[in-house]
């Protein structure tokens, strides 16, 4: 109760001082006069700023179908046309102020005025130039009262109160100023860190020289470091002394070693993974416990595989290093795959391999090198001969493209084209005739 009511004794305060001043000016002949020139620098602002909005206005008008940088710019100048008119008249009645101090000595009302133009810009950049729409909020809720409190000149009276006023947290202590700062300088420093995140990794990832492993090492690494430089700047501007950061620090790796060892061990796999580079995004893997899938996304904690079927498996980067991992894709796109069919006792085999080969050779997916297709025989069965076909293609069998269906397609075409027939399992059956009785 004591609080609110010291509060709300400096209100009445403020607006008894407030009634006072505007008592003393509307009494006031030197009032009255600059209240004269802030009208005539608002008019003559006016004027001007019509006039160089509308040649700024043409001249950073890019055409519509204009691309590359310079139109960007052009494009990103233009809404900053809406603060030329209270720019312009601040500019002008600052130089009246000055004017006014120097032959009559004061110059109250006229300083009034600039600040209310300086307001005036403020709330018009938040309305017509920030479209972001956190920018926009901080702007909404901070930027425009803080420039009203300017305005009216309390804002250094509120920035003292807020700075006597202490808040303590343990062994840490600091002022509802600080408090309030870091808020807001938290906030624009992590937007910030966001934005420069997503810059970086655009302009890292477009960079297809690198090794795809490169690429998200170098991503995940500069991401570590603007947050990092962002949280050092944050209690740096709290002046919250970073010794209480080193105990904490010490605290956490307690933490690591007793209870987030499994989180550690995935984070640490998950660097030696994007170091080695021999297992990244792109690449079709297949782990021990038999998941299959292409990686589509590693993070500091998982990989996520997407199987052919559309689902995502999300496996533990430790898995990765602790288990047997076979990666098809890792030593190049080509890989060797083989197709098994037979035909009956009757053909003449020797003709099979030559046969099957050509045909599968014209195939458009199937490579020549490293080795071109080679059709061996494999065994002789109960009712055919055996043989499987060997063949070499860039990609997963199987999955997307499917190749396997596409040879079978071609021996089958092929063995029938020459009359060869693939069997069926017969038995032979002998009738024995019953003893006689």
């Amino acid at each position: 109760m004591d609080t609110q009511s010291e509060v709300i004794t400096q209100a009445l305060d403020w607006l008894d001082q407030a009634g006072h001043i505007a008592l003393g000016w509307l009494v006031s002949p030197a009032a009255w006069s600059q209240f004269a020139l802030l009208a005539l620098a608002y008019l003559l602002a006016r004027v001007m700023a019509g006039r160089l909005s509308a040649a700024l206005t043409k001249l950073l008008t890019p055409k519509a179908d204009a691309q590359g940088l310079f139109a960007t710019a052009r494009r990103f100048a233009l809404p900053f046309l809406a603060l030329l008119l209270p720019l312009i008249a601040y500019a002008l009645t600052a130089t009246g102020e000055s004017l006014t101090r120097t032959m009559f000595g004061s110059g109250e009302v006229i300083a009034f005025g600039k600040r209310v133009f300086l307001f005036l810009a403020a709330r018009a950049l938040v309305s017509h130039v920030i479209t972001d729409p956190f920018l926009h909020l901080l702007g909404k809720y901070v930027l425009i009262p803080v420039a009203a409190l300017y305005a009216l000149g309390l804002l250094d009276q509120i920035t003292l109160a807020l700075a006597e006023t202490r808040v303590e947290l343990g062994n840490i202590q600091f002022s509802a100023l600080s408090l309030i700062r870091g808020v807001i300088a938290g906030s624009l420093l992590f937007w910030l860190g966001s934005w420069s995140n997503r810059q970086s990794a655009s302009y890292i990832k477009a960079k297809q020289e690198l090794r795809p492993a490169t690429r998200e090492l170098a991503v995940k690494a500069t991401e570590i470091v603007i947050f990092g430089v962002a949280f050092l700047l944050l209690m740096s501007i709290m002046g919250i002394d970073l010794t209480a950061i080193a105990l904490l620090g010490g605290a956490l790796g307690v933490g690591i070693g007793l209870g987030l060892q499994q989180i550690a061990a995935n984070f640490i796999s998950g660097i030696i993974l994007l170091v080695e580079g021999q297992t990244t995004v792109g690449d079709y893997v297949e782990l021990d416990g038999g998941e299959k899938g292409t990686i589509v996304k590693m993070t500091a904690r998982a990989c996520v595989l997407e199987t052919f079927d559309g689902k995502w498996i999300v496996v533990p980067n430790e898995h990765f290093i602790t288990s047997r991992v076979i990666n098809y894709s890792d030593q190049g796109s080509a890989n060797r795959y083989q197709a098994e069919f037979s035909v009956s006792y009757d053909t003449d085999i020797n003709r099979v391999p030559a046969l099957i080969e050509a045909a599968v050779a014209a195939l458009p997916f199937v490579l020549q090198h490293p080795d071109g297709p080679d059709c061996e025989l494999d065994g002789f069965g109960e009712s055919s001969v055996d043989f499987v076909l060997e063949y070499w293609v860039n990609g997963i069998d199987d999955g997307l493209n499917k190749y396997r269906s596409h040879v079978l397609f071609a021996i089958w075409n092929a063995l029938k084209a020459e009359g060869i027939e693939m069997p069926f399992p017969q038995r032979v059956v002998h009738l024995r005739p019953a003893p006689a009785a």
